[in-house]
C-alpha cells in the first residue's frame, strides 16, 4: 500500500459514527500448488489483489516428510500444493517477497520445525532480521491424529517438538505464532460445536503443560499469549458465532484458573479461520457462494470475538483445483464486508444479547463436561482414542441427517432442480495442475543434491541425530540442515529413525454402532448373499497414497460394518503392496479405495495393474473422490466397477452397490454397469 493510500486511508478510519473504525482482519488466500515458481507467481497476483497476508498449502509428500522422488511422493507431488524439499525451493517460493514485511501462515505440522528452519534460512539469505518474522506455523501435531492424517512420530515425541518450536521462537522470533491450535480439521471429520472447543482446548492445554518447564517461569505467561488457534466456521452462522464466544470465554478462564495468567492481553483468544470446506457441494455449487460469505459472518460480525485473519475456500472446490479467478472471488467478499460496509465502525452487536448468551452458557457447559472426561484419561494415547472415535461417531450422526433428510442442504436432498449453471460450463471451470511439475521438480531436486557439499550436508545429518537423542532444541540443528543443503526426506528420515514411525488409530471398531435404522433390508440382502458367498461378505476400505482425509473412508467402512459385511481397514497412508496382501489375507469380496489428493488416477492403475499380477482381477474394485468427469472415464475403463464423488452422499446406495458387486449369482453385465454410481 502506497503512503498516499495509507493517509487516504486514515482519513476514512474516523467512521461516520464519530469514533475510530476497527482494523479489518488479515486477508489471506490458502494457495500453493506445481512447483515453487509457480506458487510464488501467484503469491504475487494474490497480494496485488489486496491479500495482505500469505498462507501457504505444502503438498503431501511435503507434509508428510518425503522427498518428491520417493517412491511414495509419485503422483502427489504438487497436487495439494508446493513441494519443498530444500533451501532451493524456499527461496524460489518467496522470491522478491520481503519476508521481514510479510506476515506468512504455514499450514504444516509433522515437518513444522523444519519448514521454519528453512523459512528462517532464506530470509537469512535475503538479510532480513529474523526477529522482526511475523507469522505463524500450525504446529498441530495431535489433531493430525484425529482428522488429517500428515504425522509421522508417536504422540511424546511430536509433543516435544511443537514446544521446541515455541521455546526457540520465544528466544529468537518474537513476533512468531509457534503454533496454531486447529479445530478446523476437527468440524470437518464431524466434530459437534462442544467437541471441537473441547478438543482445540485439550490440545493447546497439553502443549501448555509440556512448554511449561521448557522456558523460564516468568516468560510462561507471554508464551501462553503466543499460543493461536485456527478455527473452523460451518453453516448454523449463529450457533459458530455463540461457539467463538465461547471460546473467548473458555481460553481466558482457562489461563487464569490453571496456569495463573493475570495480564490479560496474554489470555486474549486470538485466531484466525478458513470457513467450512466440509459443506461444499458438488451439486449447484454456485450455491456455495452464499455458504461462504454466511460463515464468514460469524467470525467478523461478533467484535468481542472476531478472527485476526480470514482465509476463504472458492465456491468449486468440491469439483477440483480452484482457479485464481475463483480465489479472487473469494478474496473479494472479504474486501467488501470490511471496506464497503459499516461494520468496522461500530462495538460489539451481541453484548448482551440474552440468546447468545444462553447459547454460550450451555456451548460452555457442554465443553467443560468434555474436558473433565478427556483430563481424567491422563495418558495422550487413550486421549487421541477416545477424541477419534468420537469424531467417526458424530459424523456418521451428520450425514445420516444428511440422509433422512433431517438436515436440509440446498441442491442435495432438497431443490435439487435447477437451471444449468453456466459457471461450470466448458473446460476450463477448474484449474488442472502441470502434468510436467512432477517431472520437473524431481530434475532440480536431483541436480540439488548434485550441487551440495556432501560432508556438510553429512554433518548436519548427525548432529540433527545428536538432538533429536537429547534434550536440545530440534530448532537448533534443523537450521544448521537447511543452509548445509539437506532435503526434506532426508530431515524427516532422521526423525523417523530416532523417535520411531506411528499409526493413528482409525476410529472404525469392529462391533456395530446403535445406528442401525433403515438398514434392515439391506442387512437382509447382505444376510442372503453372505449364504450364497458361504461366509459371510468381506469388505475391505483402503487409503492408499499420502491422503490422510480419511473421514469418507471411515464412513463407508462404519456403514459396511452396520449392515453386516465383515470389514478391513486398517487407517491411512497405505502402499498398494500393503493393500493387496491384506486382500489376499482377507480374502476379500469387494474392494474399496478412496483417495481424496487428486492422484486417484496413478494410484489406480498401480491397484488395478498389480491385483490382476497376483490373480486378484476378478475381485471388483469401487473409488471415492474428487474426480473429474474425464477421470471417471479414464478409471471405468481401468476396470472399477463403481465410482463415487461427493455429490453420492446416500451410504446406503453405495452399500447397495456393493452387495451387487458381491453376488455370485448377479451377472457380470450389471455388474460393469460402471460410468460413476449406479
Amino acid at each position: 500500500m502506497s503512503q498516499k493510500q495509507k493517509d487516504r486511508q486514515a482519513d476514512n478510519d474516523f467512521s461516520k459514527t464519530g469514533h475510530q473504525a476497527d482494523r479489518p482482519w488479515i486477508f489471506r488466500t490458502y494457495a500453493g500448488h506445481s512447483t515453487a515458481k509457480a506458487s510464488n507467481e501467484l503469491y504475487h497476483s494474490n497480494l496485488a489483489n489486496g491479500q495482505t497476508g500469505l498462507s501457504v498449502a505444502f503438498d503431501l509428500p511435503t507434509q508428510t516428510g518425503y522427498d518428491s522422488d520417493h517412491r511414495l511422493a509419485s503422483g502427489e507431488v504438487g497436487k495439494v500444493g508446493v513441494p519443498v524439499c530444500h533451501l532451493g525451493d524456499m527461496r524460489a517460493l518467496f522470491n522478491n517477497i520481503p519476508l521481514e514485511k510479510m506476515n506468512t501462515s504455514m499450514t504444516i505440522n509433522a515437518t513444522a520445525p523444519w519448514l521454519l528452519a528453512l523459512y528462517i534460512a532464506a530470509a537469512e539469505e535475503k538479510g532480513a532480521d529474523v526477529s522482526t518474522l511475523q507469522g505463524t506455523v500450525q504446529n498441530d501435531i495431535i489433531k493430525e491424529y484425529l482428522s488429517r492424517g500428515t504425522y509421522i512420530c508417536p504422540p511424546a515425541p511430536s509433543l516435544r517438538m511443537i514446544t521446541d518450536v515455541a521455546a526457540y521462537t520465544r528466544e529468537h522470533l518474537p513476533k512468531w505464532n509457534p503454533m496454531n491450535v486447529c479445530s478446523y480439521h476437527l468440524q470437518e471429520a464431524g466434530a459437534t460445536p462442544e467437541e471441537e472447543l473441547a478438543f482445540a482446548l485439550a490440545t493447546a492445554i497439553a502443549v501448555l503443560d509440556d512448554l511449561k518447564d521448557k522456558v523460564p517461569a516468568a516468560a510462561f505467561p507471554s508464551m501462553v499469549g503466543r499460543i493461536s488457534f485456527f478455527v473452523n466456521a460451518g453453516i448454523r452462522f449463529v450457533t459458530e458465532m455463540c461457539k467463538m464466544r465461547a471460546f473467548v470465554e473458555l481460553w481466558d478462564e482457562i489461563c487464569l484458573t490453571r496456569y495463573d495468567v493475570q495480564d490479560p492481553k496474554f489470555r486474549r483468544f486470538r485466531y484466525g479461520v478458513q470457513v467450512n470446506s466440509l459443506g461444499l457441494t458438488e451439486q449447484q455449487p454456485e450455491n456455495n457462494v452464499y455458504r461462504i460469505l454466511i460463515e464468514m459472518l460469524s467470525v467478523t460480525l461478533s467484535k468481542n470475538a472476531r478472527a485476526r485473519a480470514v482465509q476463504l475456500p472458492a465456491w468449486n472446490e468440491a469439483l477440483g483445483l480452484p482457479r485464481p479467478w475463483d480465489q479472487q472471488w473469494s478474496l473479494r467478499m472479504q474486501q467488501i464486508l470490511a471496506f464497503e460496509t459499516d461494520l468496522l465502525e461500530y462495538d460489539d452487536l451481541f453484548e448482551g444479547n440474552p440468546a447468545v448468551e444462553r447459547k454460550v452458557t450451555a456451548l460452555k457447559k457442554g465443553t467443560m463436561a468434555e474436558l473433565v472426561q478427556i483430563d481424567s484419561m491422563g495418558d495422550m494415547q487413550k486421549k487421541i482414542e477416545y477424541m477419534k472415535s468420537r469424531l467417526v461417531e458424530s459424523n456418521a450422526a451428520r450425514i445420516a441427517g444428511i440422509e433422512t433428510g433431517s438436515t436440509t442442504v440446498i441442491g442435495v436432498n432438497k431443490f435439487q432442480n435447477g437451471e444449468p449453471s453456466p459457471l461450470t460450463a466448458g473446460d476450463d471451470n477448474i484449474m488442472i495442475s502441470d502434468p510436467s511439475a512432477e517431472a520437473d521438480q524431481i530434475k532440480r531436486l536431483k541436480k540439488w543434491r548434485v550441487s551440495r557439499d556432501g560432508e556438510a550436508v553429512s554433518t548436519a545429518l548427525a548432529a540433527l541425530k545428536a538432538a533429536a537423542l537429547s534434550d536440545t532444541n530440534i530448532m537448533i540443528p534443523s537450521i544448521a540442515a537447511a543452509k548445509a543443503g539437506v532435503t526434506t526426506g532426508e530431515w524427516a528420515d532422521v526423525i523417523r529413525n530416532a523417535f520411531g514411525q506411528y499409526r493413528g488409530p482409525t476410529g472404525v471398531s469392529h462391533n456395530p454402532s446403535n445406528r442401525t435404522e433403515d438398514l434392515d433390508k439391506i442387512r437382509d440382502r447382505v444376510s442372503v448373499v453372505s449364504k450364497k458367498l458361504g461366509r459371510r461378505l468381506k469388505f475391505l476400505m483402503g487409503k492408499p497414497g499420502l491422503d490422510g482425509h480419511s473421514n469418507g473412508a471411515e464412513q463407508i467402512a462404519a456403514r459396511a460394518r452396520d449392515c453386516g459385511m465383515d470389514i478391513t481397514y486398517e487407517g491411512i497412508r497405505l502402499t498398494p503392496d500393503e493393500i493387496i496382501k491384506a486382500i489376499r489375507r482377507d480374502d476379500v469380496h469387494v474392494v474399496g479405495l478412496s483417495i481424496l489428493s487428486g492422484s486417484h488416477i496413478l494410484l489406480v492403475s498401480e491397484m488395478m495393474d498389480k491385483m490382476r499380477e497376483q490373480d486378484l482381477g476378478h475381485i471388483p474394485v469401487v473409488v471415492g473422490g474428487i474426480i473429474p468427469d474425464d477421470d471417471i472415464i479414464t478409471l471405468a475403463k481401468m476396470g472399477v466397477s463403481r465410482i463415487y464423488t461427493p455429490k453420492d452422499f446416500e451410504l446406503n446406495r453405495i452399500m447397495d452397490d456393493i452387495v451387487i458387486l458381491a453376488d455370485p449369482s448377479v451377472p457380470n453385465s450389471r455388474k460393469n454397469q460402471t460410468n460413476k454410481s449406479n
